[in-house]
């Protein structure tokens, strides 16, 4: 009965590996299509009424894929109250733009896919990791916080160049005042943006603090051995091993490699 349930757990596991990496190229496209929907009708004012729809049923349509995935996953997951437990950000994301005025939460639904397909960067390449989110993070910022205040009774943002403006300077922290959100909307977007750059800037000084100390303690001189390194090991040991097995297989009073002469000396 063990060994059944062992059983069944193993295949869901990969039929939820498999579901991942069946849907990992058509969720990324799916998000960059749901940007697009999404910046049409507020990147362009005087779009026609019916590609505005179109735009709009669009983003509805994808965020309901979203929802889809979430439940296959659900579904296929073998700790069902662990996958809830790591995943109630996710969820969260899934259920407030219900709201009207979180509806631009939808929004972060594409940062997380789309931040997702890159968690499997090495080392080497998160500082192109964290360049990418950050740009991410400023150009849908922009997006969600010139849509709440473009209808505002006296807005402070009311173009995309100042809306990416005011994205960059709160995500630095810097914060100079000279745009600012006075929706309800907009500010929740600004904390959004806030907590973000927080966390990018902790994560860059982490970085640097770890590159610095590896400078100093020469760990960097010393790099750990790759796959070729222990491949190219394993080879000469096979090698030693036929050598020596070589030589225990000659008879007695033979040598496996030819005798060394003596040197002679000249006669005087």
């Amino acid at each position: 009965m063990i060994m059944g349930n062992t059983g069944s757990t193993s295949r869901r596991e990969q039929q939820a590996m498999h579901w991942e990496r069946l849907t990992a190229l058509p969720l990324t496209i799916l998000s960059l299509g749901f940007l697009a929907a999404y910046a049409a009708p507020i990147l362009d004012p005087q779009l026609n009424s019916a590609w505005t729809a179109v735009c709009r049923s669009a983003t509805f349509i994808i965020w309901l894929l979203f929802w889809l995935d979430m439940v296959v996953r659900f579904v296929l997951h073998t700790q069902r109250r662990r996958f809830l437990r790591e995943h109630l950000f996710d969820l969260a994301v899934l259920i407030l733009p219900i709201l009207r005025p979180l509806r631009a939460m939808r929004l972060v639904t594409v940062v997380l896919s789309l931040s997702r397909r890159t968690e499997v960067w090495v080392r080497g390449r998160l500082g192109i990791y964290v360049a990418a989110t950050t740009v991410l993070l400023v150009l849908v910022a922009s997006l969600a916080v010139l849509d709440a205040e473009r209808g505002a009774p006296d807005p402070s943002i009311t173009n995309y160049s100042d809306a990416v403006w005011w994205a960059a300077v709160t995500i630095t922290t810097v914060g100079y005042g000279d745009f600012y959100p006075v929706t309800t909307e907009g500010r929740l977007v600004a904390v959004g943006l806030m907590i973000g750059g927080i966390g990018l800037i902790g994560f860059v000084t982490g970085s640097l603090a770890t590159w610095i100390v590896d400078r100093v303690t020469g760990r960097d001189r010393h790099p750990a051995a790759t796959a070729d390194d222990v491949a190219a090991l394993r080879q000469e040991i096979v090698a030693l091993r036929q050598q020596l097995e070589l030589s225990e297989s000659t008879t007695p009073g033979e040598s496996a490699t030819p005798p060394v002469q003596p040197a002679r000396t000249p006669h005087a």
